[in-house]
């Protein structure tokens, strides 16, 4: 295997010029060091992001914003659903190295899903900063989840919301891994966003259950008719189709009474 020609940018703007297509980025390097430690991927050039200013948490009244390179573990104090998403990461060691860019951006898994925080942000209906063809673009998370590996994700912003929960499927085999999980949030004006990750592919919104929100008996449900379900080593389809409901109706009752 050749070595890849490294690049490590010292500033958001070196990194926006740095990037294009073909390029590997690494964050925290939990998912990505993996895959070239066994050879999966081999790319020819490499992004070290690191040093180049994207880390942090600021605030401008009820907006959040949090650059692409904030460890995880720094999430764990944000308002439900982000903080408890967070916490549920993998475990400490993961949670403190792993970025939030790198969860979000992270591709499917050989063997269990990836991608925690998308449900979460989903939620709240965060938007998404990012460079790449085109130039510098914001736009809805749900939209940026559909290119994610084409993009260079500069930071993900969202209004706090006026209430949150988050109930994931938490068995002993999965031991970190979130084989699934359904993420609420109510916003300022009362509106319901739902979201589940630990689906086939990236996490998507639940628009049926959103439309049922004040009922979590009826939102429980139609909450599958707008997923695809997927096998793999932590949960069968099945199993999660006939799990999602419980954690929808979890969920918003935990918001019902927030």
């Amino acid at each position: 295997m050749t070595a890849p020609d490294v690049l490590q940018p010292s500033t958001p703007e070196e990194a926006v010029l740095l990037f294009e297509e073909g390029v590997t980025v690494i964050g925290g390097g939990t998912i990505v060091v993996p895959e070239l430690t066994s050879g999966r991927l081999r790319p020819k050039k490499a992004m070290l992001l690191t040093g180049a200013g994207l880390a942090g948490i600021s605030r401008d009244g009820p907006r959040i914003t949090i650059g692409a390179t904030t460890p995880v573990s720094e999430l764990e104090s944000l308002p439900a659903p982000i903080g408890p998403c967070a916490a549920n990461v993998a475990d400490t060691e993961i949670r403190a190295q792993g970025t939030v860019g790198g969860n979000l951006c992270a591709g499917e898994g050989l063997e269990s899903p990836r991608g925690d925080l998308q449900g979460a942000l989903l939620a709240v209906g965060a938007t998404v900063r990012s460079a790449g063809t085109g130039g510098e673009t914001t736009e809805p998370l749900e939209d940026f989840l559909q290119h994610r590996t084409d993009r260079l994700l500069l930071d993900v912003s969202f209004d706090e919301p006026s209430a949150g929960a988050f109930a994931p499927l938490i068995r002993p085999h999965t031991h970190d891994y979130t084989a699934l999980a359904v993420s609420a949030a109510r916003a300022a004006d009362g509106t319901v966003r739902l979201a589940a990750s630990g689906v086939a592919g990236y996490a998507v919104r639940l628009p049926g259950a959103e439309a049922k929100a004040s009922d979590p008996e009826a939102a429980a449900e139609v909450a599958t008719a707008d997923v695809t379900f997927a096998d793999d080593a932590l949960a069968s389809a099945w199993y999660r189709k006939r799990t999602l409901p419980v954690l929808v109706r979890r969920a918003l009752t935990q918001l019902q009474e927030v």
